[in-house]
């Protein structure tokens, strides 16, 4: 194709690797929400009250009787955004302290401990007082909703400002700076004696797991309903050093995130899954099953009972380590470590390249690969390619493997492999997101070998895009297209992985027969930046010599796209998540002997020939009649010769024979 900068967060056929949330950025945050308003507390007079602190030791209130302004900020340990503002009221509170400003957090979660609460006070390494609520008593004293949370008391401890620290994150959605930073307009409003312009905003974050009474009647309990749903579809990613920002994998793990669980679920927004169930059967299908969802939605309103643990399952077995068939046969680490900085702005750091010698003496087949980061908490993602000797360019890099959020490893068919050219080097791509603190990185992919002799089929990740676009300011419903050329060879497709930005709206891949017929391959109704799905086939299907896969995406530059970076740009295409791309790839294998005889992959991006059919066919008639062709002369003039029929119509398939024709 073109010379792509195979973008960010890619999902592709060997990449046998287990995804974690590099704790500041994306999929987690599809787990807060700003639909629920918490209640109204403005005006409401907080008493003095005794909490312990994250030691255990009696904190009393009223030790801030000297202070003018109090800010309460309730908290989380796994809530992920509060672990973002954490950091951020730790600077508010140095800021503000010499004008009178003091700064308490209360964690008033049932299942966090005293134990989790103080380890993180030590990461976030914070100075102001983080208190334990564990009745949620002081929740409830100020009604409290959601982590992060916070309330602004003035000198009568009375409440004037409650809701966010600021607006930079919405639901599903990081926006690389806040536009209003309320809780700073609030306390500058009041320490110069002025009412608060905005005193109540919706908090989004984490449901503050309270403490409930369950029915003790209730037909459905977590040990014999509720645990096994989540270990078929959540346990995976929610489980220690997972993806998941929390654990889910006992009862006193689940309890508190009882309500949080079924408003995701309800909302559609967790198990992450985004392919229409109207067209493809997946492999990998993440849905849930509307009887699951009922079960969890009973339990919870019934207070989250427990039941029986005697009729729990038998807990699931997870490999620890390398997620490989076995040991990798090799491994190749960055052979330098990389210094993330605590801040980069707005910006971020720019993607790194490693340049990591292969040793390959002869051309080698790969069956399996898996990223490792070395340090979690900064890789965003990695992409590993493989550079052939002499063919420097990254339109002659091979795309090797991946580690990427949403991303989880599938085997490929037997019998089937990639290859490694004699010579090559391995690039590894990085993309790092600042922690809040100075982190090093040396990340490491490890390969396990195929035999030769076995392997009768090679995968290749090839891609169906377009790079010449203009996104309009303010259109919400921007369509861009691309074709594939006709295919020279029958292929098998594996897999299929589309890619945008942060405007992406929707993407559909078509397939086009050599008769003209179509089909709906994929369609991805509502596309989500932060979870790149590779969508594996339940059965992997023959694509005839002749046919053509046309993607379409639909991208949203409105200020209605909550993560717009900015409505009022025309975008163009660029590596940056604020710029766009839009490209389909898909994983097909095909015989090995054929690829050698064709000698490039087997898909390229070709003429937009399904758009361009489309357009011109103006009464919408499945055919062109000759007039409707005038605008493009090639056809026009070949009209005749195209018209096999004879019907002085030009169906899409004759005009794919006709570039077939051609092509050969």
């Amino acid at each position: 194709m073109h010379q792509v900068p195979y973008d960010r967060r890619y999902v592709f056929a060997n990449s046998s690797l287990l995804p974690q949330t590099r704790t500041a950025i994306v999929a987690w945050l599809l787990l807060a929400s700003a639909t629920t308003a918490s209640a109204n507390s403005i005006g409401r007079k907080i008493d003095p009250f005794e909490l312990p602190n994250h030691l255990g030791k009696t904190y009393s209130f009223s030790e801030l009787d000297d202070s003018k302004l109090v800010v309460v900020a309730f908290l989380g340990t796994e809530c992920p955004l509060a672990k973002l503002y954490a950091g951020r009221l730790q600077a508010i509170a140095d800021e503000y302290a010499e004008r009178g400003v003091a700064v308490v957090a209360v964690d008033s979660n049932r299942q966090d401990s005293l134990r989790e609460l103080a380890a993180f006070v030590r990461q976030h390494e914070l100075k102001y007082a983080v208190l334990k609520d564990q009745a949620n008593k002081v929740a409830d004293l100020f009604g409290a909703e959601r982590t992060p949370q916070v309330f602004v008391l003035d000198a009568d401890r009375k409440v004037r400002y409650q809701g966010r620290v600021d607006d930079q994150y919405v639901v599903g959605v990081v926006r690389d700076h806040a536009d209003r930073e309320d809780l700073r307009i609030a306390l500058d409003e009041l320490l110069a004696g002025k009412d608060v312009s905005q005193p109540e905003t919706k908090a989004l974050g984490c449901i503050i797991g309270r403490v409930r009474e369950a029915e003790a009647s209730s037909d459905v309990t977590y040990s014999r309903d509720i645990a096994p749903i989540l270990q078929a579809r959540c346990v995976e990613c929610h489980r220690a050093g997972e993806i998941g920002p929390f654990e889910l994998a006992n009862y006193d793990d689940v309890a508190g995130w009882g309500e949080m669980m079924a408003e995701v679920v309800r909302e559609q927004r967790m198990p992450p899954w985004h392919a229409s169930g109207e067209h493809g059967k997946f492999a990998n299908d993440r849905s849930m099953p509307g009887k699951e969802k009922e079960l969890i939605y009973k339990w919870v309103a019934a207070g989250c009972p427990e039941g029986d643990p005697a009729d729990l399952p038998e807990p699931p077995v997870y490999t620890k380590g390398w997620q490989l068939s076995h040991q990798p046969d090799l491994v190749f680490a960055m052979q330098e470590e990389f210094e993330v900085p605590a801040d980069a702005g707005k910006r971020g750091v720019p993607y790194q390249y490693f340049r990591v010698p292969s040793g390959f003496e002869e051309d080698t087949w790969i069956e399996q690969t898996e990223v490792q980061p070395g340090n979690a908490s900064v890789v965003h993602h990695t992409i590993v390619y493989a550079e052939p000797p002499g063919k420097r360019g990254r339109r002659n890099w091979i795309f090797l493997s991946a580690y990427v959020p949403g991303l989880r490893g599938e085997p490929l068919p037997q019998g089937s492999a990639k290859l490694v050219p004699a010579g090559s080097e391995f690039i590894f791509e990085m993309h790092y997101t600042p922690v809040g603190s100075p982190q090093t990185d040396v990340t490491k992919m490890g390969v396990v070998l195929a035999d030769p002799e076995k392997i009768d089929h090679e995968v290749i990740t090839a891609e169906v895009g377009n790079m010449r676009f203009e996104i309009p300011p303010n259109d919400s419903a921007h369509v861009v297209t691309a074709t594939s050329q006709p295919l020279k060879h029958d292929v098998t497709l594996i897999s299929m992985s589309p890619h945008m930005h942060l405007r992406g709206r929707a993407f559909s891949y078509v397939l086009v027969t050599p008769d003209g017929e179509r089909e709906t391959l994929l369609d991805v109704p509502a596309y989500d930046f932060n979870w790149q799905t590779r969508y594996v086939l339940a059965e992997p299907r023959t694509l005839t010599a002749g046919s053509v896969i046309h993607c379409r995406a639909v991208f949203d530059n409105s200020k209605q796209n909550l993560a717009n970076p900015d409505p009022s740009e025309t975008v163009r295409w660029g590596d940056q998540s604020w710029e766009e791309m839009m490209l389909g790839f898909v994983d097909v294998m095909l015989p090995k002997d054929d690829q050698r005889r064709a000698g490039q992959k087997p898909m390229h991006t070709g003429l937009d020939i399904v758009a361009m059919f489309d357009g011109a066919d103006a009464d919408a008639n499945g055919g062109l009649a000759k007039q409707e062709t005038a605008a493009h002369p090639m056809v026009y003039n070949a009209f005749d010769r195209i018209d096999t029929s004879g019907d002085e119509l030009l169906q899409l398939g004759e005009i794919l024979a006709a570039l077939a024709k051609m092509r050969d």
